[in-house]
């Protein structure tokens, strides 16, 4: 029976392994149903690198919007151009890697093959996997030390990562609370209580924030739309809200086919369309009167993520890299896979504002659980 030499793929076989790997992972990653190259996506994903005079860098361009009137009449119309304001952030770049190995010993080709098929399963869903995590860690502005649950991550790995400084907390006009008392109020985790659960005059509110704040929208038939990220339990309060019942039963279409009450689709509610994902922040894995929210922290709560035109940038610089090696005499192969991107929450001076807020995503609190004591 002839063996298969592990380690010795073709530059252009590993090439295939790679891009099976990053299909796969863009497959499997909830955040790629929202990338696209556009100034108009949610997540603008940048592939190229731009010439600057600190070398090549990748460069985000966000366009304010134009604030005087112009001219009227036959008014001189020379010199009374008004200049676009753009804003340019920086990308940085780093690199994530992981690798699996085989224990036993290796005699079969089939068995070569079998183990590289499942050593790119597991590794495109681990690539999948962590970047969807620190795609909603960088859009709330929670630090990479912590999981998306609150708990403190147990490999630093992460923390290190060169755009890991980049990550900041949201800014003052793009930070809310949702209070069953007050409606939305100024963001802060300590006032968080656990009557503050979501309802469909939530919704109504935050949309007109976001819509009044300015925040960039995505615009399709004319009409304008936001991409809510939220977790299981926020959209479980709306589903018992009386008010968002009905607002989903009768504004949708009417037949259980197409209505997504009955059919568990994607819910527009007010230009606001609902995405559920369990990695969305939240404080499930803090440690009570410690770590989790409210005056005592002892109330658990998560991010509501109410999105717009670029409300993340994604440096994106080709495929992962597939590495075979043996080690233990020849007897043991293994598989490495890195992947070189980064993530940034773009920042802009808002007109409207008078401040230097989040381009495109709003952060909003509010309560799923725990004690108020």
């Amino acid at each position: 029976m002839a063996l298969t030499n592990f380690a010795a793929l073709t530059t252009e076989q590993k090439l295939v392994w790679s891009r099976d790997v990053w299909k796969e992972a863009r497959d499997m990653a909830f955040i790629s149903k929202f990338v696209g190259t556009s100034q108009s996506s949610v997540i603008q994903r940048i592939t190229e690198l731009t010439k600057t005079e600190r070398g090549e860098q990748v460069i985000m361009h966000l366009l304010a919007d134009l604030v005087e009137d112009g001219v009227v009449g036959d008014n001189e119309r020379e010199g009374a151009e008004e200049e676009m304001k753009s804003y340019n952030d920086i990308i940085t770049i780093d690199l994530i890697s992981h690798g699996v190995r085989q224990k036993g010993k290796l005699a079969e080709q089939k068995t070569v093959i079998k183990f590289r098929e499942h050593a790119r399963d597991r590794l495109a869903y681990w690539l999948a996997n962590r970047m969807d995590q620190l795609a909603f860690l960088t859009l709330s502005g929670i630090a990479y030390s912590q999981n998306n649950d609150a708990s403190t991550r147990t490999s630093g790995a992460f923390s290190t990562l060169a755009f890991a400084a980049d990550v900041a907390a949201p800014t003052t006009n793009r930070y809310r609370n949702w209070t069953a008392a007050g409606g939305l109020v100024a963001g802060n985790t300590a006032t968080v209580l656990i009557a503050d659960t979501l309802t469909y005059a939530a919704m109504v509110d935050i949309n007109v924030y976001a819509k009044t704040h300015y925040i960039k929208s995505l615009n399709s038939g004319g009409k304008e739309y936001y991409i809510v990220f939220i977790r299981p339990e926020g959209l479980a309060q709306l589903k018992k809200d009386a008010d968002y019942q009905r607002a989903v039963t009768q504004g949708a279409p009417r037949d259980v086919k197409n209505n997504p009450w009955f059919s568990g689709g994607i819910v527009t509610v007010d230009g606001l369309v609902f995405h559920e994902h369990r990695l969305v922040y939240n404080t499930l894995g803090a440690t009570s009167g410690a770590d989790k929210w409210g005056s005592n922290n002892t109330a658990d709560g998560s991010h509501l993520l109410v999105c717009g035109s670029q409300a993340l940038g994604m440096a994106d610089l080709g495929s992962p890299e597939w590495s075979e090696k043996m080690f233990q005499y020849d007897s043991s192969p293994g598989i490495n896979v890195d992947k070189m991107f980064g993530f940034l929450k773009p920042k802009f001076y808002s007109i409207y504002d008078k401040s230097v807020e989040d381009f495109g995503c709003l952060v909003v609190n509010y309560a799923i659980g725990g004690t108020d004591s």
